[in-house]
């Protein structure tokens, strides 16, 4: 009896472990999503003080932090450039968000990319296969080399 239960328990695990492996190995997909969480926490502005056409000026904040509540009256995010030229802040859906990094607002507010795609400099990008943005934004090929499944040179 034990030999038998023995024998029913390896044959279980030898059927389920592959599976298990395989589900807890990350997908392509999973490093695109991944790429996504890259975007800064909080937002460095570039110059933090805004000529208003009067002597005084006005100061803004010198730090935003991702997602802050924005609106009509309170617009801190209204194309404000940060983090060196990284980031470009707009005001959408009443929520500061990166429109050269953000996935759902690529370039301009409720612009969305498609499937496979990231937001690279404010382009919807196949990083997929983008020799210049091969597997994350930025992320060259050696001139020559080709981009494939996300690595360059994959093939080779």
């Amino acid at each position: 009896m034990a030999a038998t239960l023995f024998r029913l328990t390896a044959i279980l695990l030898t059927l389920t472990l592959p599976l298990t492996l395989l589900a807890a190995s990350p997908s392509p997909m999973t490093s695109l999503i991944a790429a996504d969480a890259e975007d800064y926490e909080e937002y460095v502005i570039d110059t933090p003080f805004v000529n208003t056409g009067s002597l005084r000026g006005r100061f803004l904040a010198s730090i935003i932090k991702k997602g802050t509540h924005c609106d009509v009256s309170n617009n801190i995010c209204n194309g404000i450039s940060a983090n060196n030229g990284a980031s470009r802040l707009f005001c959408c859906k009443s929520h500061c968000r990166n429109v050269l990094r953000d996935r759902n607002n690529c370039g301009r507010c409720g612009h969305k990319c498609g499937f496979g795609q990231l937001c690279c400099g404010g382009k919807c990008t196949n990083v997929g296969f983008d020799p210049l943005h091969c597997g994350k934004c930025n992320k060259a090929c050696a001139p020559g080399v080709k981009c494939e499944n996300s690595s360059c040179g994959y093939a080779s």
